[in-house]
This record gives structure tokens, C-alpha cells and sequence, in this order.
């Protein structure tokens, strides 16, 4: 017998039997109840069809934790695939991996007679509802490199065969394939697993969109359609996410960003870059003086590096050999060059232009740095995902024994950011040594220990899971997630420790013992792509910007041409007290001014009629149906003020 721990209980259970065979076997509740859909052993998530044989501690995944979510929606993209043959029996798969909330999978439908539209929805679910009702087994098999790539070049599927290729050269033997089912005729695909026991384990699922793409986002890449597609544990949590997709729909960036002016997107012209118009640049502008704030009250000097660098550079850094593929190379006075996709090696060159003592340290060098990656087209969304983006970047260079108090500083500026917008709920991640690491285990163990200190003593808000093997190639990270107002998570900042950059770069510091040292290198971004930040809160927002953040703060309307002149100097004053104002005097109803008002989630609206032309006063109406009053202009510049000062997220209902 073996020794089975679940939960702190110990078990005696059978060798050679499965995990679901010896919970089953044993009575552990999760499993007797058909609960759970997978297990995780030593950090690894497996399929309950795995062999015990040896003692072992597991955790079931239940299917509503977002590792069982994952793996039904990775499991239901399968079960997709399988109903898209069965009506498209010409289309070739290619891959299907999950995104967030959603699932995907790409196929190559250029020898169908058409292409798949939504109209064929209908169709494709009611034959992945019979798959899943049908309860078959997710059936793994395992085959060799060779026996792999003989199998799917005997299918005609050339994408699998070079994804086989693909696993190989990263170093894979084994090529795992799953059946949804037993039978010699059911489908089968490739794929590393793990899954869910059976289809019926699936629960609510619902087809979402088809969109074009090509094979690995590549300009020249065959044209493959995209079937989007998402999955929960049970239909009341499907229908949540669904009223999410609509509410989501009416505060789509893109949309409201044109409906609002503030930016626009030329994708034959500039794809992945942002056009930001006059408002837009409004709302940036008070986005980093907020936190061009923060640098300055925790100690951060500001710098600013070149956009070109030549490739020796990112040779020494390790980008060159972990992050190529995603960078923009180009040649420049016969060398090659990119366009930086990281701030840190330049940052590393600034730190190296003198010699550092102890006393300088810790160093916090910031920057809004201009930055560009080489993203697929496909994936390409708005400003939540652009070739370029300006970064709130920073690198702080310290010893050993100020690591983990400058890591504590670095949560407590996300903390205050994310506070300042709204976002109270803090989750994070703790990711770990990922295979294509760099530099030396031990300091990876000391970078991974000084982290979780850190987060063990954060307390509450600051609860964490690990991320196994998602850390950085230079070093582990912490990753800061939000949920916004109608539901959805966000990852904002990240917190990374890195002891290999400057070992390649030689950093040195002359310590009090006059000996030179290794500073420990953090490389922390608070709101991370500022470009991204900015569509995530136009969608929090739905474009009703706080008044802080606001494009304008403040219009005020005539009521009839006598007032116009009153109306302009009221704007006049309120600009001159720093507020961002505008006059509206065109020769509309005051009704038509006001409805223009509200479509442009204005916070303030002043009107001037004949009582507060004779008065001295504005009659003031706040966002969202405030009746804040008549006051004069120099109260409605205090009001004003102390919202911006305060960072106040809604309008305060007045006096009267």
C-alpha cells in the first residue's frame, strides 16, 4: 500500500490505481461527490486518470476554482473542435488554447466550400451539447516525436506537425494526444493536458464570436478563422458572465474612445499604435502627474533612454536569446538595431556611468519610457494590446539587506494607485522559476524566499497564490490583479527581483567594508502599459472620467444669446483657476445642451439664464442627475478643486 495525503488526512490506498480510483475508493468527499476535476501534485495540475505509485499529496481542483474554470474551458475548446469537423469536415484545426473567461480555437477553412459565420452557432453548439451529454472520457496517449509527427502529416494537418516540432526542439520526447472517448472512431487531438474526466464535466458553455487571423499572427501567415467561445461550472454562473458581455459591450474602449474623442486607431497606417486626440492626451497628461506624485514622495529620480539600441545590448541582457521574436530589428549603419521592448538595460548603462557606494543606494530610477514589442496583429485589441506603449517603468538597485523593504515600498505605491482609481480588491501572484531561466538556482531561491516574506507579512488584502514557472527569464515576479465594477480582472503592476542583470552587466557598489558587491536589481511598473491602463479605465468608468482625471471638468451653457457673454467670462475664470472649462453658447434649447451634455460624461454642467445673470450665479447640475445648485462662480471653483484634490470617484450631491 501507499500513503495518500488530501486536505491533512492520510489515506492507504492501492498502487497502480488512479487518483480518481483511490479517492473514490477511499471516500474523500470532494471526489465522492463528483466534484472535483483535477489534482495538483508538487505544483503541477494532472488529470484524475493518473497512476499513483508512490505516496503522494495532492489537491483536488473543484470545478467553479480558476484552475477547474481553466480547465473546462480548455476542455470544451476540444469538444468545440470536434462539433466544427463534424459540420466542416474539410477545416484543419490548429490550436485552441483559453484566455481569461474565454476559450479559443483557430482553424484553416480555406478548402470549405465557405467560411464559418455566427449563423452557424446554432448548429455547432447543439452538436458540442450531444458531445457533452454523451459523458465520454477524456482519454490521453502518449507517442513519440516521430510516431507523432507521422500521425498528423498522414491527417494532411501541417499546423499540428510543426507544433510537434515545436514541442521537440523546446526539449519534448513524449507527445501527448487526448480521445473524447474510447472508441477508435472518436476524435482525437493534440495536446499536453491535462483535462477534465469525461465531457459531461464541461457544464454551461456558450459560442461568443468568429473572427480572422492567421497562422502564429504572422503578416504573411495563412488566414485561419478564430471561434471564440466561453464555459463555467454551471449555467446561473454562464448567464452572470453573459450580462458581464453585454454591460462589457457598452464600455468597450474603441467605441466609447471615438464617440468621446480621445483617440483613434489608423490600422492599415500605424497597427498596435494609438492616435490620442486632445481630450485623450488630457486624461494621460493628469495620469502621470499623479504618478510623477508618487515617484517623488518615495525618492525615485526620473530618466529618460534612447528608443534605438544597438543588438549587442539586448545580447547582454538575454532578451536577444528569450524575447527576439518580439522585437522590432532593423538595420542602421550596416549593424543591427531594435526599438527597445524593456527599459532595464539602459537603465543598467545609467547606473555604470560612475562608481556607486553603499550610501547612493537604494538607487529608483524611473521612466515613462517609450517602448515596442513585435505583438501578433491577431491579438492586437484597441490600447489594451499595441506594438507601442509607454511604460510607468522603474528599476531600483539596492543591497541584499534593503531588498525586501523596497519591495514592501513597491506594494504599498500599488496599493495607493489602484486606491486612487477605484480598484480596492487586490489579488496577487506569486510567479516562480520558469524553465528558460537565467542565471543561478540559488539566487533564484533567495529571490523567490525574499518575495513570499514579504507577502506572508502583507496581511490581509495582499492574499497570494503561486504561479508555478510563470516568473520572468531574469528573475521571479509578483503580479497585482484587480476586479473592476461590472466583474472582470485585470492584471496591472508587476514586482520582479533580478540578481542576474547585474551580474551581466557588472554592477558593482564599494560597500562600507570598501569591497565591491553585486547590487540586487527590482524591476517594478505600477500601472504597467500606460496605454493599457487608459482602456481599462475608460471601460471602469464607461467613460465617465472622475473629475480629477476628466478631459473637461466643467461646461456651462446659455440659455439664450444675452447670456453668451456672461458665459464666456465664467469660463474665462474658471480656466484661469487651473480647471478644464468650456463654453457652450450655440443657439440650441437648453434641453438639446444639456442631452449633449450628458453624452459626453462631463461631471459639471453650469447654466446662465436671466435669474443668474441678475444674481452673480451659476445654476449647477452634477453627472449623473446631481442637483448641486445655484453658487457663485468663486464656490463652484472651491467645489471643484477639493474633488480634484480629494481624487473623489463620484459627483456629492450639494446644498441646494
Amino acid at each position: 500500500m501507499i500513503e495518500l495525503l488530501v486536505s491533512g488526512q492520510t489515506y492507504q490506498v492501492e498502487p497502480g490505481r488512479s487518483i480518481a480510483e483511490s479517492c473514490g475508493a477511499n471516500g474523500i468527499a470532494i471526489a465522492a461527490g463528483r466534484r472535483a476535476v483535477a489534482a495538483r501534485i508538487n505544483g503541477h495540475i494532472v488529470d484524475l486518470s493518473k497512476k499513483l505509485d508512490a505516496d503522494t499529496e495532492l489537491e483536488l481542483i473543484a470545478p467553479e476554482q480558476d484552475e477547474g474554470l481553466e480547465l473546462i474551458r480548455h476542455s470544451c475548446a476540444h469538444v468545440m473542435a470536434e462539433a466544427v469537423l463534424a459540420h466542416f469536415p474539410a477545416a484543419k484545426p490548429t490550436i485552441g488554447p483559453v484566455v481569461g473567461d474565454r476559450f479559443y480555437y483557430d482553424f484553416d477553412t480555406s478548402e470549405e466550400a465557405r467560411p464559418i459565420s455566427s449563423e452557424d452557432f446554432a448548429r455547432i453548439e447543439k452538436t458540442m451539447a450531444e458531445i457533452i451529454a454523451a459523458d465520454r472520457p477524456f482519454v490521453r496517449r502518449e507517442l513519440s516525436v516521430e510516431q507523432a509527427k507521422a500521425e498528423m502529416a498522414g491527417q494532411g494537418n501541417p499546423y499540428k506537425v510543426e507544433n510537434i516540432e515545436a514541442a521537440a526542439a523546446n526539449g519534448g520526447t513524449v507527445i501527448s494526444f487526448y480521445k473524447q472517448g474510447d472508441g477508435a472512431d472518436d476524435f482525437e487531438d493534440l495536446c499536453r493536458g491535462p483535462h477534465v474526466p469525461s465531457t459531461r464535466r464541461i457544464g454551461s458553455f456558450k459560442l461568443l464570436s468568429v473572427a480572422g487571423t492567421t497562422w502564429r499572427g504572422a503578416a504573411d501567415g495563412q488566414p485561419l478563422q478564430r471561434l471564440y467561445g466561453t464555459a463555467w461550472s454551471d449555467r446561473k454562473q454562464l448567464k452572470e458572465y453573459l450580462r458581464r458581455i453585454e454591460e462589457a459591450k457598452k464600455r468597450d474602449h474603441r467605441k466609447l474612445g471615438s464617440e468621446l474623442g480621445l483617440f483613434h486607431i489608423e490600422h492599415d497606417i500605424a497597427p498596435g499604435q494609438i492616435f490620442f486626440h486632445d481630450a485623450g492626451m488630457k486624461v494621460l497628461i493628469q495620469l502621470r502627474a499623479f504618478i510623477r506624485d508618487v515617484l517623488r514622495e518615495n525618492d525615485y529620480s526620473e530618466v529618460q533612454t534612447p528608443l534605438l539600441l544597438d543588438r549587442k545590448l539586448w545580447e547582454t541582457s538575454g532578451h536577444w536569446e528569450k524575447f527576439r521574436e518580439r522585437m522590432i530589428v532593423f538595420e542602421l549603419d550596416g549593424r543591427e538595431v531594435c526599438l527597445k521592448p524593456m527599459n532595464c538595460p539602459g537603465h543598467c548603462l545609467i547606473y555604470k556611468t560612475g562608481v556607486r557606494s553603499y550610501r547612493e543606494l537604494p538607487l529608483r530610477m524611473a521612466e515613462f519610457g517609450h517602448v515596442h514589442r513585435n505583438e501578433s496583429r491577431g491579438e492586437l485589441l484597441g490600447t489594451l494590446r499595441v506594438r507601442g506603449m509607454i511604460q510607468d517603468d522603474a528599476h531600483i538597485f539596492c543591497t541584499p539587506d534593503q531588498l525586501a523593504g523596497e519591495i514592501s515600498n513597491c506594494m504599498d505605491q500599488c496599493r495607493t494607485i489602484y486606491s486612487a482609481f477605484g480598484f480596492d480588491s487586490i489579488r496577487v501572484e506569486l510567479s516562480t522559476r520558469p524553465d528558460d531561466f537565467i542565471g543561478e538556482p540559488a539566487a533564484w531561491d533567495r529571490a523567490e524566499a525574499e518575495l513570499k516574506e514579504v507577502l506572508d507579512a502583507a496581511g490581509t488584502g495582499m492574499e497570494y497564490k503561486i504561479n508555478p514557472g510563470d516568473g520572468a527569464f531574469y528573475g521571479p515576479k509578483i503580479d497585482f490583479h484587480t476586479t473592476d465594477s461590472i466583474g472582470r480582472s485585470w492584471q496591472m503592476g508587476t514586482v520582479q527581483v533580478d540578481f542576474s542583470l547585474p551580474e551581466r552587466f557588472d554592477l558593482e557598489y564599494v560597500d562600507s567594508d570598501n569591497r565591491r558587491k553585486r547590487p540586487v536589481m527590482i524591476h517594478r511598473a505600477l500601472c504597467g502599459s500606460l496605454e493599457r491602463f487608459f482602456g481599462i479605465l475608460v471601460e471602469e468608468y464607461a467613460g465617465a472620467f472622475p473629475v480629477w482625471l476628466a478631459p473637461v471638468q466643467v461646461k456651462v451653457a446659455s440659455i439664450a444669446d444675452r447670456h453668451s457673454a456672461r458665459v464666456e467670462e465664467i469660463v474665462a475664470a474658471l480656466k484661469a483657476s487651473g480647471l478644464r472649462a468650456e463654453a457652450d453658447t450655440r443657439q440650441e434649447t437648453i434641453g438639446a445642451k444639456k442631452r449633449d451634455w450628458r453624452a459626453a460624461r462631463i461631471p459639471y454642467f453650469g447654466v446662465i439664464g436671466d435669474r443668474e445673470l441678475a444674481g452673480g450665479q451659476v445654476a449647477v447640475s452634477g453627472r449623473g442627475n446631481v442637483n448641486v445648485g445655484a453658487m457663485d462662480v468663486d464656490a463652484l471653483v472651491e467645489r471643484i478643486q477639493q474633488d480634484v484634490t480629494s481624487k473623489a470617484l463620484s459627483i456629492n450631491p450639494g446644498s441646494g
